[in-house]
């Protein structure tokens, strides 16, 4: 019984000791509507939501209505596909309400 406590001692150990993920950062304000496009869905979501918040913020909004949500994703993603080297954060400045 002894051995066993210690062997899953030392099983729990190696396993919290496995490296963990490398953190990563991204300046929003660098992202290219390129960018954007070629990005996973979490990480786009990620994005969206943090930009969704940061407007909002400035705005000092705090209801969501999800009539503008959908309309200004519609609305930027055509403003990115004709600029597509243009910062994201100008096509939601430009193009959200």
């Amino acid at each position: 019984m002894n051995a066993k406590l210690i062997f899953a001692g030392l099983f729990a150990a190696l396993v919290l000791a496995a490296p963990a993920k490398a953190q990563t950062t991204l300046e929003m304000a660098d992202i290219t509507c390129k960018d954007f496009s070629g990005y996973a869905p979490d990480r786009q979501d990620f994005v969206s939501n943090w930009m969704r918040g940061y407007f909002m913020a400035q705005k000092n909004l705090t209801v969501i209505d999800s009539r503008y949500v959908k309309r200004n994703s519609e609305k930027i993603v055509r403003y990115c596909k004709k600029l597509p080297n243009a910062k994201l954060m100008n096509a939601v400045e430009k193009n959200a309400r």
